[in-house]
């Protein structure tokens, strides 16, 4: 029976066309009917990920072709979420690497190509997007060539088939003078190429858990490959954690398998398929499910540690309380710990301070996801600025760097190469091509904190950065932060328009008139260095005396919007972004001026 299926994983640097791909695998073997009106990257089924136009969680789908069911599984394409991407790649026996025909292998492809090619998968290789005008599938072809070689591929592994498509288009064709029709050559070639499961029927039940998501109606639904053996429905198993230890025992209520875009109750999981589980209440994700007289673990996929942290505390401004509803330490450390469960890239330790606990993961975005998500579940946070991780190696101080690659119209390579030469960042290739060029550089990871809209507005919106963890390198020294100081309002209240229109002199503002501001928070930038205290709610001075000439016309300027992210990497080490599900605002970390001059004094000395 499990020669009849083949489980894939799609895989490709963010944007090159991964959940696009799989609309067109659903539409064409038939799970929608001709006339169903579907959403476009039906996958990305978050409102983050739709409104971001971005995968974060891996998904699953299954489609029947020729008697054959294929698992396809679409996984993220931001480095921030290579944790999701390295637990996927151990339930597959193939790969389509999915490359952009104009940009060739960014970072993240060859990030992820090398964990696939680690574990001896042998990839397709599918071009996208042939029918852009700037295509240029010959040369990329080579490029991906060149980086199987590098990445260490075995001489199997480089015979790679390559197909070339356009998702958008829904086809896909052998030779680029083949008629262009649909996407039955990549269906065909993944029935050829992609081995059936090695798995043995014979041997008692076994599966590794690679996801988890809590379901409202039968709770922790835990999903994997079954790797030997059988499970009907209500039989008990036991789980294994990674250290053989037996963690509970349970009945398998409910097994569930992928068919289409839904989840089916089948009363029997066979080796080889991708199922679901619930009845646990503790085991979680790298936990061996296996049956009573299974005695050893699955091993599972080391994960790469967590490069960057962040402190999440309590919200301590005068405003808390007033938008959200979840503000205490313990409803926030709850669900931190429930978040850890399911995403085995993050950690989480509590502090000295008892409302206050450290979030560390692998990126801005990473981290920055988890906070949107939990002020949309109505919680309130004060969020510290990012922070890298460093460790010691035989006693030398070492930092997490990060390989960036740039793309820039030629005119814009200069400016680039300044600024990051400023953030320590070393330059190791240079690459001109067509009136733009691409630079590769290793830069420090905490050189790079709040770069990407300096990087932006350098190349007038034109320039594109990918960015992905490289390695530890021995610590760089001091890099130069943020220059220009802050707005910091002396008074709480409403924010008077006469007052602002004073103080937008001193430089942009965040805030519109009309908001609720209190002392401490921070309501612009001062376009010169150092920190001004200013007072938005003063009005103006009115007497019963006739003014000689006509008032001043009061003229605002728009406030700068902070995001989230921008904000995160905005502020310095004595400041926080305070985050509630209506508001972002900006602050110190200690509200009072005195206590700020107290501080200062003693940094001083």
């Amino acid at each position: 029976m499990h020669q009849n299926i083949r489980n894939i994983a799609i895989i490709a640097h963010v944007d090159h066309g991964k959940t696009t791909f799989v609309d067109a695998f659903l539409k064409q073997s038939g799970v929608f009917r001709d006339n169903q009106q579907v959403v476009t990257c039906v996958m990305d089924s978050g409102d983050l990920e739709r409104e971001r136009g971005i995968t974060i969680l891996a998904k699953c789908t299954s489609v029947e072709w020729g008697g054959y069911r294929i698992n396809i599984v679409d996984t993220p394409g931001h480095a921030d979420f290579g944790g999701e991407v390295e637990r996927i790649l151990s339930m597959v026996d193939g790969v389509i690497v999915l490359v952009d025909a104009a940009e060739g292998p960014l970072p993240q492809t060859k990030f992820v190509v090398g964990k696939a090619l680690k574990l001896g998968l042998r990839p397709i290789v599918v071009i996208n997007k042939i029918d852009r005008p700037d295509a240029r599938p010959i040369e990329v072809h080579n490029e991906i060539f060149d980086l199987f070689a590098d990445l260490g591929a075995t001489d199997e592994q480089l015979d790679f088939p390559t197909l070339f498509a356009s998702g958008r288009e829904g086809w896909a064709v052998n030779d680029l003078a083949d008629e262009r029709v649909d996407i039955k050559p990549l269906f065909n070639k993944i029935i050829e190429h992609v081995p059936a499961p090695k798995v043995n029927e014979n041997e008692p039940f076994k599966m590794l858990v690679t996801t988890l998501e809590a379901d409202p109606f039968v709770g922790r639904v835990l999903t994997g490959r079954v790797m030997s053996g059988k499970l009907k429905v209500n039989t008990m198993i036991k789980a294994l954690g990674r250290d053989n230890s037996v963690l509970e025992t349970a009945r398998a209520s409910k097994i569930m398998a992928f068919r289409g875009l839904k989840r089916t109750a089948i009363e029997e999981a066979i080796a080889g398929d991708i199922v679901s589980i619930a009845g646990f209440t503790k085991a979680t994700v790298a936990d061996t499910l296996c049956a009573p007289e299974v005695m050893e673990c699955i091993p599972s996929q080391p994960i790469d540690p967590p490069t960057l942290a962040m402190t999440f505390s309590v919200n301590t401004s005068p405003l808390a309380g007033t938008e959200g509803d979840k503000v205490t330490s313990r409803m926030i450390w709850d669900r931190l710990e429930k978040e850890v469960e399911g995403n085995v890239a993050l950690k989480i330790s509590k502090t000295d301070a008892t409302d206050s606990f450290e979030v560390a993961g692998r990126g801005e975005l990473q981290l920055g996801i988890l906070i949107e998500t939990m002020r949309r579940e109505g919680f309130e946070l004060s969020i510290s600025r990012p922070r890298v991780l460093f460790h010691e190696e035989n006693g030398q101080k070492m930092e997490p760097a990060e390989e960036v690659t740039v793309d820039v119209d030629d005119q814009y390579s200069g400016v680039v190469v300044e600024k990051m030469s400023l953030r320590k960042a070393e330059l190791m290739q240079m690459i001109p091509s067509n009136g733009k060029t691409r630079l590769i550089f290793i830069a420090p990871s905490r050189g790079l904190i709040g770069y990407h809209s300096e990087f932006l507005t350098d190349t007038c919106g034109t320039g594109v950065l990918n960015r992905i963890f490289h390695s530890y390198i021995p610590y760089k020294g001091p890099i130069a932060g943020r220059r220009n100081g802050v707005l910091i309002s002396t008074e709480a209240g409403k924010a008077v328009p006469y007052a602002l229109w004073k103080i937008q002199e001193r430089g942009p503002l965040f805030i519109p008139a009309g908001v609720q501001v209190y002392a401490g928070m921070i309501i612009g930038a001062n376009a010169k260095s150092g920190d001004i205290e200013v007072n938005p709610i003063k009005g103006k001075q009115l007497t019963n005396m006739r003014a000689a000439g006509k008032d001043e016309a009061v003229t605002l300027y728009p406030p700068v919007q902070m995001s989230l992210e921008a904000s995160l990497a905005y502020i310095e080490d004595d400041e926080l972004v305070e985050v509630t599900p209506k508001t972002i605002r900006l602050r110190k970390k200690l509200l009072d001026s005195n206590d700020r001059r107290k501080a200062e004094r003693k940094k001083e000395e």
